[in-house]
């Protein structure tokens, strides 16, 4: 068992993903620990960068937001991911959180898309016009977040 000296948080190396290009705007940062924030569910994750204790992203379950959430991925990506079925795949978007809960928003645009065999992922553009990079979090439909 590894451990994060800076936050003592101790991780196995298995839990990590990997980011073989970074996220858009933090191209440097490869390895992350999901962290669920509740015990009893992964709708709500925090995304933690191994490689600098201060980095870290809330992400969420899309699906449990917009019940018609139906990103689409390009072969490329399947490649990039090694992914040999859609069902290896999870998908999250990430959360802005803003001074006031209201003022949060979602990036249904950019999901990230990490394959749960390999631990591989990746933040795609998806080319959908239906979604857009800043979704008011308030104006969601929310299942179980």
């Amino acid at each position: 068992m590894k451990e994060d000296k800076e936050n003592c948080c101790p991780y196995e190396e298995a839990e990590l993903i990997r980011f073989e290009d970074g996220l858009f705007g933090f191209e440097s940062y490869k390895c992350f620990l999901p962290l669920p924030i509740t015990e009893d569910s992964d709708a709500v994750l925090n995304l933690l960068s191994v490689e600098d204790e201060s980095l870290s992203f809330v992400i969420m379950n899309p699906f449990m937001l917009m019940k018609d959430y139906a990103p689409r991925l390009t072969e490329e990506i399947y490649e990039k991911l090694e992914a040999d079925k859609e069902t290896d795949l999870s998908y999250y978007v990430i959360c802005v959180v803003g001074s006031r809960p209201e003022e949060s928003t979602v990036n249904f645009k950019c999901p990230i898309v990490v394959n749960t065999v390999s631990r591989k992922a990746v933040q795609v553009i998806l080319e959908s016009e239906k979604y857009h990079f800043r979704h008011a979090l308030k104006d969601l439909e929310k299942e179980e977040v």
